[in-house]
């Protein structure tokens, strides 16, 4: 015989076993709307929207009664981002057990409150990050057991974009419960999620597996959820579709979604449940007004006006000529000594005395390639990527133009690449970039959402015709990618095991750090076993015994011999002369054991580098 504390969870068993009975017979079931966004919205200095809980408990429970009121049948507790990876993000971790628990009691206060029998749909959002399979299991398992424990009639693992996450999800809640499940991902106009997987082999994978009901939500509004239901549809599985009302924009430091009209929000409930939805509410933006509007649709039983039209994505076959291999992948490949000159984009807005500079150093003969820097140092000047397309087109000279992931996100580097591609960039050196805090800005933040390697990964990526998630983009790039080494870094393991993922992900060729002793360079060749890629030396003459000093004390990676700083200390007001010859020593070493050599230009005196090449 069951005993008390059995009593919450045999009820709740016997919801759950209403809830999918209902899923198969109909009518098609209501959902809520974006409780996230509304609560932000209504609740100052929310850290996160399921902070209202402890915080604002009564507008929770006020929001849950709106929709309830609008003709809500399923209501999701505000719990879509209680896991405890998501909550140490905003050093909430030691709330997790109060947040969830909260979640659910709220969501059944307003039940009760309203006086209406709704479901009670615990939210589970994905972990927020890259995280390892068994880790995704025990953070998932662990919401759920507090959300079942509490009283939760069913589960929504909801705006999952890794299909492998949500698979991973799936089988953490059914490890510690029978509740029904509810599987949703988020996906694109063209009905594939961010790393490329459809629709239609989303709903073949979950098929497979002991769900409730599979679907869309999230994403980019109401026909992208429809084109996905068109493709999910497959016998036996109820569907369902949650989607925002649009697209965002900012204004003024809020989100603000569109104005979608009611009649909108009816002809897609139409759509969707003629597509075999069967749970149809709204995510992000969604109003009891948007619901009201659901609610009506169904009970009036209102037929489709339009009918439902989905096109599928063209793409277009890119041209030969674009996938030409570049000078500098050439006299790699065939063993020339490659030579470049190092030079500092312009800090104001023209690039007129650069261009004059690159011609100079093309007329000496001597020059076939400069590199240009990206706001070294964390300095802002010119784009590295637009001189560079500007120095191609006016001088003819083939450019290796740096490019940090210090001031991009993922979008603005596919964005500021395509664009370089299209004007006839292709050799890229991809590096991290030093931290805003060296430079002029003071207080500001890196972006840093990828790193070097994940960027040499982003460019093999559109060389590949994908974007950095795998999706097909309308046509391939032809990048030459180059990585940056440092042979005398502090740590040399973690730099080979850098160098290595660097290789794996795509490196054609490596540009060392500066260097004033290429002895390092075979060092740190024995430790990686060898150079699996062409390897450009960096050459920087030394122009004074206080620039060495400052080099090799606060710039990190770079070490000055002592001997050559003892040589510059002594030479005094020939520290020039001493530091040019060590630079020529050095490169005339340079041709006899690497690939190639770049030169930096001496600051103020950039057409001096000659002199060290006559």
């Amino acid at each position: 015989m069951a005993g008390p504390s059995d009593q919450p969870r045999l009820a709740s068993l016997a919801v759950a076993g209403r809830f999918e009975k209902r899923l198969h017979e109909g009518p098609p079931i209501v959902a809520d709307g974006g409780m996230g966004a509304l609560l932000t919205a209504a609740v100052p200095r929310l850290r996160t929207p399921e902070e209202a809980n402890l915080r604002a408990p009564d507008a929770v429970v006020s929001l849950h009664v709106s929709f309830i009121n609008a003709g809500a049948e399923l209501i999701e507790t505000n719990t879509f981002g209680a896991n405890r990876r998501k909550l140490s993000s905003h050093f909430l971790e030691e709330e997790l057990e109060r947040i969830n628990s909260l979640g659910v009691k709220l969501a059944r206060d307003a039940r009760e409150v309203a006086g209406r029998d709704v479901f009670v749909a615990g939210a589970i959002g994905p972990i927020g990050e890259a995280t390892a399979s068994r880790l995704r299991h025990e953070l998932f398992a662990e919401q759920a057991s507090i959300l079942e424990g509490r009283g939760a009639d069913l589960f929504m693992l909801e705006t999952f974009y890794d299909l492998d996450e949500l698979v991973d999800a799936i089988a953490a809640v059914r490890g510690i419960s029978a509740l029904p499940i509810v599987a949703l991902l988020t996906f694109d106009e063209g009905a594939e999620t961010l790393a490329g997987v459809t629709a239609r082999e989303a709903a073949d994978r979950l098929a497979g597996l002991d769900v409730a009901a599979i679907g869309a939500n999230h994403g980019a509004g109401l026909l992208t959820a429809l084109n996905a239901l068109e493709q999910m549809r497959t016998d036996g599985i109820p569907l369902a579709a949650l989607p925002n009302i649009g697209l965002a924009s900012l204004a003024g430091g809020r989100v603000i979604y569109p104005h979608a009209t009611p009649e909108y929000f009816a002809e897609f409930a139409a759509h969707a449940r003629d597509l075999g939805a069967r749970l149809i509410g709204g995510c992000c933006g969604t109003t009891p007004a948007e619901i009201a509007a659901i609610r009506a649709a169904i009970d009036e039983g209102r037929q489709a006006r339009a009918p439902l039209e989905v096109s599928e994505r063209e793409l277009h076959v890119a041209l030969g000529e674009e996938q030409r291999e570049t000078e500098l992948a050439r006299a790699l490949r065939e063993g020339e000594f490659v030579l470049s000159v190092q030079l500092d984009p312009p800090l104001g807005g023209s690039s007129r005395g650069l261009l004059e500079l690159t011609q100079t150093l093309e007329a000496s003969g001597r020059v076939r390639f400069v590199d240009i820097n990206d706001n070294a140092t964390a300095r802002a000047g010119m784009s590295s990527l637009m001189v560079s397309a500007a120095i191609e087109r006016a001088t003819g000279v083939e450019t290796i133009p740096h490019v940090t992931t210090r001031d991009w996100s993922i979008l603005g580097l596919e964005s500021i690449l395509l664009g370089a591609h299209a004007e006839g960039v292709r050799n890229v050196l991809a590096i991290t970039g030093d931290p805003p805090e060296v430079g002029d800005y003071p207080g500001s933040r890196g972006v840093y959402e990828i790193d070097a390697i994940g960027l040499t990964r982003l460019i093999s990526s559109l060389n590949r015709a994908e974007d950095y998630n795998g999706r097909p983009i309308d046509a391939p790039t032809s990048f030459f990618v180059g990585v940056a080494v440092n042979p005398t870094a502090d740590d040399l393991e973690l730099e080979a095991d850098r160098f290595r993922q660097k290789v794996e992900a795509g490196a054609k060729f490596a540009m060392t750090q500066i260097v004033f002793d290429l002895d390092v360079l075979e060092r740190f060749a024995e430790l990686v076993g060898g150079w699996p890629i062409p390897v450009l030396a960096g050459i920087f003459p030394l122009t004074s015994h206080r620039l060495a000093l400052r080099l090799h004390n606060e710039v990190p990676g770079i070490v000055v011999p002592q001997p050559l700083q003892d040589a510059l200390e002594e030479a005094g007001p020939r520290a020039a002369e001493v530091g040019m010859a060590h630079a020529r020593a050095l490169y005339e070493h340079a041709r006899e054991r690497c690939a190639g050599a770049y030169v930096v230009a001496p600051f103020r005196r950039p057409a001096t580098v000659l002199e060290l090449l006559a």
